[in-house]
């Protein structure tokens, strides 16, 4: 197998952009392509223009899809209705969570599940592999797809402009098909940014024209291409978890204080089921750490793997940390003691390099937007 990383379709165009490109879980992708805050700010307050073709599609079909599915991950996905899509999670039998996924009911009997760049092989195999003993096909649709995602306030009016599709009927965390500047499209009311938006699944030979044509559309809304780095900002200002970081198999539910999406009262057994069960008990009788935001009195960022600090002694560990262009200070989120976890909780520091910055404790998320 080529180690060369995998392009998206709409590879030239980004390097005719001048984008600075980055190796991403083995693609060539986005990073900025010119000032990664200009791109944070027109996401919050006009619109940005995400090419996300590296996320993993896998499509699951047949009678028995809702039932594989209810086994194979947290959520109950047979209560999802035709045309909506549910925040979940897969996880191992100890109750490690394997990844965080969306899954959208695309037809009664054939669901979209779509899973991080990085784990789309590793939610493959364990589908096909727990698919074992169900009437239901798990298909890899990761080259079938190109995803491209229009976000921020302006993103509604700029997509109206380029369809006829029913956007004001279509509620956040659903989808319907519809045709956007003529190319046939799968339009999701989903993102990643805290802000309103758009992802649009298309066939890869149309992302181009897809992308030129929102391009011309936002051009005078204020619509900027933007790359993965403003990506990672917006969704630690939005208080958003990014697997290998707030998520690991290290983790449950429970653990990153996502236990909601794991619904116990649903029927039959699902992997993880008597785990999760115990880690819903612990959680009860001795909460673990739990996830904070902290703002830095300071200007000195933080970073993944750094520890939060009381007194001197170690309360918790930082697993995100950038400026926020927002706040207009560093931020970060981090998993902490849950006795020093209450918001305004006083001496809390980050350790870096050897220096104990000074951080507040808030809660998350830092930024919600109006609605």
């Amino acid at each position: 197998m080529s180690n060369a990383p995998r392009l998206t379709a709409l590879d030239a165009l980004h390097r005719s952009l001048g984008a600075t490109m980055t190796d991403f879980a083995g693609w060539d992708m986005p990073l900025r392509y010119g000032s990664e805050r200009d791109e944070h700010i027109a996401v919050r307050t006009k619109a940005g223009l995400f090419d996300l073709s590296h996320m993993g599609e896998i499509t699951v079909t047949g009678p028995q899809a809702a039932d594989l599915l209810n086994y194979a991950l947290v959520g109950n996905i047979g209560t999802v209705g035709v045309g909506r899509a549910r925040y979940t999670m897969i996880c191992q039998e100890d109750g490690g969570i394997v990844d965080d996924l969306i899954v959208y009911r695309l037809q009664e009997q054939e669901y979209m599940v779509v899973a991080n760049a990085g784990n789309a092989q590793i939610v493959l195999d364990a589908l096909t592999e727990r698919a074992a003993g169900f009437d239901a096909t798990v298909r890899d649709d990761r080259d079938a797809y190109a995803l491209i995602a229009v976000q921020g306030p302006e993103s509604p009016g700029i997509l109206k402009s380029l369809t006829d599709a029913d956007l004001d009927g279509l509620k956040y965390y659903a989808g319907l098909p519809g045709t956007v500047a003529g190319v046939p499209a799968l339009i999701a009311r989903t993102g990643y940014t805290g802000e309103d938006g758009f992802e649009l699944f298309v066939e890869p030979q149309h992302a181009e024209k897809l992308w030129q044509a929102l391009t011309d559309a936002g051009a005078p809304a204020g619509l900027v291409p933007c790359g993965l780095s403003c990506r990672d900002t917006l969704r630690l200002e939005a208080g958003m978890p990014l697997y290998g970081h707030e998520l690991t198999t290290a983790l449950t539910p429970f653990d990153a204080g996502l236990g909601r999406v794991v619904k116990f009262e649903k029927d039959g057994d699902f992997v993880g089921r008597e785990a999760l069960t115990a880690a819903a008990e612990r959680a009860e009788t001795a909460p673990p750490r739990k996830l904070v935001g902290l703002i830095a009195e300071g200007r000195r960022v933080p970073r993944a793997g750094m520890q939060v600090v009381v007194g001197g002694e170690v309360i918790g560990e930082v697993t995100s940390g950038a400026p926020s262009p927002t706040l207009g200070k560093p931020i970060a989120i981090a998993y902490v003691d849950a006795t020093h976890a209450a918001p305004g909780t006083p001496g809390v520091g980050v350790d870096i390099r050897g220096t104990h910055e000074p951080y507040e404790v808030v809660a998350l998320p830092f930024y919600k937007r109006q609605k």
